[in-house]
């Protein structure tokens, strides 16, 4: 689907789906409000999903990769191979994600964007490559932005084709050394903040790394002049194949009335760039944890979203999305399976 096609599809929450659901979440055995945001929770998604009663039983967790050419600015501690190393890490099932994956009963997607390295055919890698990295955002665009348009139709395939398959929600997340340099452009070019508040220190910047990585942010704002209204520009210009990816995984699943776990640092700045590009979607992402990078609040604020977690994680590949995918499953199953005062025969309060 295009990328004017799928954001015409994406319209507002179902009211009656959520007003249906208020009433019974307002009528099972327990105190009104006594789960707090697991009841908020399931209502969101009923909005999201039209369902008054909406199961979560096929969990997706899409893990994009992609290198990013500023790399060669000394913003990470981490050589550029490890992301290819990675990719297949994920598809040996060794690393964080697929564990927690697997915890919450989810299949992780692994996904090539645009890793610099012409990885092995396996038959669980999806390739969508758009190229072999970007280019360097401290010495100009990341790419054209017939290439980002490029990127965020790949993600509209990859969701689709995995909504073919069965599913109910999907977590984003991402593989890609220097990722947390971009991801940090676009935020201070979105919200406005300097490099110094949204940089932080990634898989472990030192001091020296860290001021690195602060005056790359600073130099891909100044030699970019981004257009903070143009989701496209910002993406083009600042972004990574991966961040693209991830917002057109967003834009689609919410085309398809699915609701969008949202990861960490570089998921939200995919995030940002879908709503940047279609305001609409911004109803069906849910925030699944709020990272330790010192940007993330800001992104979360600019965002309108609250995160479900804190748990001090900033390790991306959708780790957190996994956990957040926990909690709407468990929100869900409050809402359609405990019983109400009139089913169970027990009093309602006077």
């Amino acid at each position: 689907m295009s990328l004017e096609h799928t954001i015409a599809q994406i319209g507002p929450l179902d009211e009656a789906a959520m007003a249906t659901a208020r009433t019974r979440q307002d009528n099972l055995t327990k105190p009104r409000g006594s789960l707090g945001r697991l009841e908020a929770l399931s209502i969101h998604v009923a909005g999201i999903t039209g369902k008054a009663q909406p199961r979560i039983e096929h969990k997706v967790i899409v893990t994009m990769a992609g290198d990013h050419g500023v790399v060669t600015e000394g913003v990470n501690v981490y050589p550029q191979e490890v992301t290819a190393q990675m990719v297949y890490n994920f598809l040996r099932g060794g690393a964080g994600i697929n564990v927690l994956a697997h915890h919450v009963g989810a299949r992780v997607v692994v996904v090539d964007m645009g890793v610099a390295t012409n990885l092995e055919r396996h038959p669980e890698l999806v390739v969508k490559k758009i190229a072999p990295g970007t280019a360097n955002i401290a010495r100009g665009a990341a790419m054209t932005r017939q290439q980002a348009v490029q990127s965020i139709e790949a993600g509209i395939e990859v969701v689709e084709s995995e909504i073919a398959r069965g599913l109910d929600v999907v977590g984003v997340g991402e593989m890609g050394i220097g990722n947390s340099t971009p991801a940090a452009a676009i935020a201070a070019a979105l919200t406005g903040r300097s490099a110094t508040e949204v940089v932080g220190r990634g898989s472990g910047a030192d001091e020296a790394g860290l001021a690195r990585k602060i005056l790359a942010v600073q130099r891909a704002l100044s030699v970019n002049r981004v257009d903070p209204f143009d989701g496209l520009d910002v993406l083009a210009k600042l972004g990574g194949f991966e961040i693209g990816g991830m917002a057109g995984v967003m834009l689609g699943a919410a085309a398809h009335r699915r609701p969008v776990m949202v990861d960490g640092f570089i998921s939200t700045a995919a995030a940002m760039i879908a709503v940047a590009i279609a305001p609409q979607v911004r109803p069906y992402l849910i925030a699944a944890h709020r990272s330790q990078e010192p940007g993330h609040q800001a992104m979360l604020t600019w965002l309108g979203l609250v995160p479900l977690v804190d748990l001090d994680m900033r390790l991306g590949e959708g780790t957190g999305a996994a956990i957040g995918i926990f909690l709407v499953e468990a929100a869900c199953k409050i809402l359609s399976e405990m019983a109400t005062f009139a089913e169970a025969g027990v009093s309602d309060r006077q």
